[in-house]
């Protein structure tokens, strides 16, 4: 869904300081046809990278020590939602966006597609890229095929030794997690709109059902009611929450007795469909096109807070501790944090070149929180949190719409060619 040119080229600056002589001012100028992509001098008198930003040497890494951050994917909020004091807005001294020293010095971001092919020449020379990442600490395992659509959700229920993948190409396929040898595909008769697993149990959404599958005793259930298409869904008190096409979040409650999940509650609001849920601090929040997010309590299943301040599809939803992430079509990634009556408000705004699609959590080889966004010019950026210090980026023929984490550094995305498996490196012990 890329509304706004989303493969227009970024140029990011290098960081650190330069070398060269400040009164040569032919060394210092940069090649207006590179910037284009079409210089063809060899060797050309002008710089073939970017000038960098003048930087300080001095200034303060990204995170400081101390317990790993979380994020909702692995236990909610780490507590109640501290109250902000009367001077919140005055007071308002914390990290968010403060950029550390972790820079990434790169060549073009562009994959050359010569390489792609397996015929480029120029080999390390190119200044293309001859990797689908850039940035140190994580590498990829394995790229899996198998869809023929883009692939919309991935699930690795608990205990197994598979991973489940859904694609608009109306399937879903099973992977060994060993081998990685496809073990079958299912055919669901429509579009895979999302997938997750709870315990034994994997949920796939397709329009106008939600397919369930006990995975430890292989019983197969069917959830009616939803209206179109299933965008998303979450669980949590025993409840499962799936945001619909027609703007409406369904509730069912699983009635161990029967073996059964049963219809508990219809959620209305939102006047365009939901694409985006999360829980966290007591509260289920949901993203919609209609472009607002709202804050409903999970006590009383009512609607206690609409926040309006994104300007286009709010497409995903993430808390990590006492915030609140949200990404958009808008190009911004907001982050809200609840002031003394208990109201979010945006505390950080994070602006990015392109429509964002995903957001997802998770800690790296040592225990630093990490932020993975999916944009609409077929990439994933890599963050730390909270000073949004750039740690790398991910790319794909086609737009990432799903990512996972797995155990152990683990993460996948999820592209139109199939999806790709990750790993966070191990730390260089000290000596």
């Amino acid at each position: 869904m890329d509304l706004n040119g989303g493969n227009r080229r970024v140029f990011n600056r290098l960081g650190g300081p330069s070398t060269a002589p400040n009164d040569s001012s032919k060394n210092q100028k940069v090649c207006y046809h590179w910037r284009a992509g079409k210089c063809t001098r060899f060797p050309c008198p002008f710089l073939h990278r970017e000038l960098p930003h003048p930087s300080d040497p001095t200034a303060a890494t990204a995170n400081g020590s101390g317990a790993p951050r979380r994020f909702a994917a692995d236990s909610g909020f780490s507590g109640p939602v501290p109250r902000r004091g009367p001077n919140f807005n005055n007071n308002h001294n914390n990290n968010w966006g403060r950029m550390g020293a972790n820079k990434v010095v790169r060549k073009t971001e562009k994959v050359c597609s010569y390489w792609v092919q397996g015929n480029c020449n120029y080999d390390d020379k190119c200044r293309f890229l001859h990797s689908w990442s850039l940035g140190e600490g994580f590498t990829m395992l394995n790229h899996l095929d198998g869809h023929q659509k883009v692939v919309s959700g991935i699930a690795l229920p608990a205990g197994l030794d598979k991973l489940y993948t859904g694609s608009k190409d109306e399937t879903v396929r099973a992977w060994d997690t060993n081998s990685g040898q496809c073990m079958g595909a299912i055919n669901l008769g429509g579009e895979v709109g999302c997938m997750i697993s709870e315990g034994p149990w994997l949920f796939v959404g397709i329009p106008n059902f939600i397919k369930a599958w006990n995975t430890q005793t292989n019983q197969e259930l069917i959830l009616n009611g939803p209206v179109g298409q299933v965008y998303t869904m979450v669980v949590c008190n025993d409840l499962l929450f799936a945001g619909t096409q027609d703007g409406t979040i369904l509730a069912w409650k699983f009635n161990a007795v029967n073996n059964s999940f049963e219809p508990a509650a219809s959620l209305k609001g939102h006047t365009l469909a939901v694409v985006s849920l999360v829980v966290g601090a007591n509260r289920l929040y949901s993203g919609s096109m209609d472009h607002s997010i709202k804050v409903w309590s999970l006590e009383t299943l009512q609607c206690v807070q609409t926040l309006t301040e994104h300007t286009d599809v709010v497409m995903s939803l993430l808390c990590w501790e006492q915030f609140l992430l949200s990404c958009s079509l808008d190009q911004t990634i907001k982050v809200w944090a609840a002031t003394e009556n208990g109201n979010l408000e945006v505390t950080f705004t994070h602006n990015e070149e392109h429509g964002l699609l995903n957001l997802h959590g998770m800690h790296d080889s040592e225990s630093k929180p990490v932020l993975l966004c999916a944009c609409n010019d077929n990439s994933v950026r890599l963050y730390d949190l909270p000073s949004f210090s750039e740690r790398g980026k991910i790319f794909a023929k086609q737009e990432i719409r799903a990512i996972e984490v797995g155990p152990g550094g683990l993460f996948f995305t999820g592209d139109g060619t199939g999806f790709r498996v990750w790993k966070w490196a191990e730390p260089i012990a000290k000596s």
